[in-house]
Parts: structure tokens; C-alpha cells; sequence
């Protein structure tokens, strides 16, 4: 920090014994007050001397530093002796001669003297105060601690670094909930550009997810920083400023976000007053996932495990091709359905039909356990993913319209929103097919469920061709 320049260094009114020089004007009322208040003010410690080395100005911080009253330094000359060392003299004498003769600002470190005998390393900034003639008048130091410097900078670098190119994404959260700065790994999680993230409400840059980010901000601001880092999941809408990535907008992307919060306040206010939230974060949502995945597949081979249990101990085989059902339901579907063929092995010159072997959970709105022989069909429509399920030998996925009867066309119980339909095959032949069917609540079926599903498909048309040379037996 730097005084104001002026025609010449002012001063304190000179004191008996003080060495006083014709150092020029003493400045009177309110601009002596205006003056003295400015440099006492002033978070670093100053003093200025004039031409031939007076001490005429220092401030509170300076003695606060060193120890001595503007009082006792006012007026010395120079430094030797009672602030500086004499084997330190002749060096700092020379630089405060180079500050005022050159032209700027000069950077140094010396030690300095204090007034109960001690040393104090400071960082000192020199420059000339010219006179109304132009040539220099004085020169005024400016200096701080040096281990405080050092803080000083540490905290600029950090700041530097953590807003460059950091694996974490940074973002500064105005009082507002609104990006005031961003690094460029949070301007890519984003799906724009730094300078275009800045100033904009934080619902057009995220969709599902937003009133968590949105509390966990406002409990920051309210209450400080958690203690613990914690992990969001967010929706990020797509770019609309072709993104920093070049990846320019796209679908909605949901990810999962390991996030810390630091609350910012100012330090020049005696109260505390924040400014904001610093929100850092890392994508683990391919962890997560692999993790979720990993617990699903456990799950899901515990369940097998305990319906091949459950299925030994059953007599009739169409009772055990249920019982494998109603555990395959647990975590993955709110329905399924079993429709067999009359005679394995369809025809392709005559229309497939299908009859209704089992439904569960049992009063869901779907027809229940019919014979495995006879009965009526289904009336399914041409189309229908159980009858495409037949003819290709696989599995087909369907997903709502979000027409109003899309799930009573096609014989589902209502609220349907997505299905799944996977050919039940044994010995070579078509017996049937098995549909899942799940509601609003619940994602899609994707691949992986369709690969569970046909594991349970195999396991519940061993039971149901069972069933079927049983009957033929009898």
C-alpha cells in the first residue's frame, strides 16, 4: 500500500530537540486530520522521510510493528541506531537513496530494529515523492512483516491455482446462489465456458438437483461449512455457448458430485459478513455407478440363490415357475407376466397366440394363474413386445408414449410405463414369454436387465416345460 503523492512529504509539527528541519509546509486543520487519519488507517506500517533523511510521517501500524510512537520517530534522523543496526545502516541507507532518486516502486527485505531491542524481518516498498519542481522531495517506505507477506501471497497463489487449471472444479457462489468466478474444470462439469457461467441463476445451468446444490448454499451461508464433504447428484442442462469442451449442447446428463463448502467473509468488517460460498467438487460418478452396479449384481445372484432354494422344495412345476418370479420382482420390477404358448414352437404360417400361465403379484389388475393347456389367448395386438419377444427369440423393451391408454391397449395394468418382454426358451424350442412391466416411479429397462431377465427367463421355462411333460405324462 502507498500514501498519496503530494508537493512534498508533510509532517507532524516539529518538536523541541527533535532534530527538525525546513522540511517544507506543515499542513494545518482539517487537512492535517484528513492526513493523519488516512495514514493511521492504513493496514501497513509507513514512514517517509524528506530530502535529507528526517523522519516526518508514521503511523500507527509502524509502531505497532516496531514499537515506537510517531512521538519518538518523528523527526530522527534516518534509521541508524535506533530502528536499523549500524552494521545494517549503511546498506538500508543506500536503498532508501536509490528509491528516491529512481523511478517506481522498489521491492526489499531488511531487518528492522524494535523498541525492546528485538529484530523483525519486513518487506518494504520504496518509492520517491517528488516535489513541486519535479525533484525528488523525500521518499516514503512502505513495509509489513515479512512472514505476513508470505501469508499474503500464499493465499493469492492458492487462490491462483485453485481458479486455474485444478483437477477439482472451483466455483465462487455470490450471496445470491450465483456463479461470481469458475475454474475451467467446473466450467467443463457445466457444459460451458468460464465467462459464461458468471452472473447466471444456477437453475439454467442445472436441471434435477438444483434445490439440494440451492439448501446446501444457503446452510453455508447461514451456518458455515459442513463438516464433511458430501456427495450430490445433479442433472447438467446442455451447453448453450458450445461449452468449453466443444461439446456445445447436448441431452441432460445426471452425475454425482463429492462436494466441499467453504463460507467467505470479509475480513475488514468488525461483524463477519459473507460473501459468498466456495463450492468445490469432483465427478465420482463413474464410481458410483460401478458401485451401484456392483450391489445390484449382488443382489439380484442373492435372489436367484434363494428362489432356486425356494423352487426345490415345490411339487407342481408351474408353482415353482411363480415362486421364480416373485423373487426375480424384488428391486427390479412392479409386475410380471407369464403367457405360454398352446403348442411349443409357433408356427410362422398361423398367427401366434398366447394364454395367461401366471401373473404376480396376485391382484394387480391382470388376469391370474390359468392352465398351462387350454384356456382363452390374450388378446394382444399385433405388435405387441410379448409377440415380438416370440417371433425373434429374445428380448424386447417398450417404453410409455404417456398416452392415456397405452398400457390398456396392450392388456398391462395401469400406470405401465415401461416393459420388458424375453422369450421363454427350452430344448431348442419357444414355450412362451415372461414380461416385466415397472411404473412411473422407476428407470427404463436397460441392457444389463434385460441379460438378469433372460437368466430368469431360462430358470422359469425349464419349470413351465416341466410342467408341460408332466401334464402330457399324466
Amino acid at each position: 500500500m502507498t500514501a498519496p503523492h503530494h508537493s512534498g512529504p508533510a509532517r507532524h509539527e516539529a518538536r523541541p530537540g527533535t532534530g527538525d528541519t525546513d522540511a517544507g509546509p506543515v499542513p494545518e486543520g482539517e487537512d492535517h486530520d484528513l492526513l493523519a487519519a488516512l495514514l493511521d488507517g492504513m493496514d501497513a506500517a509507513l514512514c517517509a522521510f524528506d530530502a535529507e533523511g528526517t523522519v516526518t510521517h508514521w503511523n500507527r501500524e509502524a509502531e505497532r510493528i516496531l514499537g515506537w510512537s510517531a512521538e519518538e520517530a518523528v523527526g530522527r534522523e534516518g534509521l541508524t541506531g535506533w530502528a536499523v543496526r549500524e552494521a545494517d545502516a549503511a546498506a538500508v541507507s543506500a536503498r532508501l537513496v536509490d528509491a528516491m532518486q529512481g523511478n517506481g516502486r522498489q521491492v526489499d527485505e531488511f531487518a528492522l530494529l524494535t523498541k525492546d531491542g528485538g529484530r523483525v524481518l519486513v518487506r518494504t516498498q520504496t518509492s520517491a515523492v517528488p516535489g513541486t519542481d519535479g525533484r525528488p522531495a523525500g521518499v516514503y517506505c512502505a513495509f509489513s512483516e515479512v512472514h505476513t507477506q508470505i501469508d499474503l501471497e500464499r493465499s493469492v497463489a492458492l487462490s491462483e491455482a485453485l481458479f486455474g487449471d485444478a483437477s477439482w472444479g472451483v466455483l465462487l457462489i455470490d450471496a445470491d446462489l450465483r456463479p461470481a468466478l469458475a475454474n475451467a474444470h467446473a466450467a467443463r462439469a457445466l457444459r460451458s465456458s468460464r465467462s459464461g457461467l458468471l452472473g447466471r441463476p444456477l437453475g439454467d445451468l442445472l436441471d434435477q438437483g438444483l434445490e439440494d446444490v440451492e439448501s446446501a448454499l444457503q446452510h453455508v451461508l447461514a451456518t458455515g461449512a459442513p463438516p464433511a464433504p458430501t456427495e450430490l447428484w445433479v442433472t447438467v442442462r446442455g451447453g448453450t455457448d458450445g461449452g468449453a469442451d466443444g461439446r456445445g449442447a447436448g441431452a441432460p446428463e445426471r452425475r454425482c458430485w463429492r462436494s466441499g463448502f467453504l463460507r467467505l467473509a470479509t475480513p475488514l468488517a468488525e461483524e463477519p459478513v459473507p460473501l459468498g460460498v466456495a463450492w468445490l467438487f469432483l465427478d465420482v460418478t463413474k464410481a458410483r455407478l460401478a458401485e451401484q452396479e456392483s450391489a445390484r449384481l449382488r443382489f439380484r445372484g442373492s435372489q436367484l440363490h434363494r428362489a432356486g432354494r425356494a423352487v426345490a422344495e415345490c411339487e407342481d412345476p408351474m408353482e415353482a415357475a411363480a415362486l421364480y418370479m416373485d423373487f426375480a420382482l424384488a428391486g427390479f420390477a412392479d409386475h410380471a407376466l407369464i403367457d405360454l404358448l398352446p403348442d411349443p414352437g409357433p408356427d410362422p404360417e398361423h398367427p401366434i397366440r398366447l394364454l395367461r400361465a401366471a401373473a404376480t403379484p396376485a391382484g394387480a389388475g391382470v388376469s391370474g394363474t390359468a392352465s398351462v393347456r387350454g384356456g382363452l389367448p390374450v388378446p394382444y395386438r399385433d405388435g405387441h413386445p410379448a409377440l415380438q419377444a416370440v417371433e425373434r427369440c429374445g428380448s424386447v423393451r417398450a417404453v410409455s408414449d404417456r398416452t392415456r391408454d397405452w398400457a390398456a391397449t396392450r392388456k398391462w395394468p395401469a400406470g405401465t410405463q415401461h416393459a420388458l418382454s424375453t422369450a421363454l426358451r427350452s430344448r431348442g424350442r419357444t414355450v412362451g414369454v415372461v414380461t416385466f412391466l415397472r411404473g412411473p416411479s422407476r428407470r427404463p429397462f436397460d441392457r444389463a436387465d434385460a441379460t438378469y431377465a433372460e437368466d430368469i427367463a431360462t430358470r422359469v421355462a425349464a419349470a413351465v416345460d416341466l410342467a408341460a411333460v408332466t401334464a402330457a405324462a399324466g
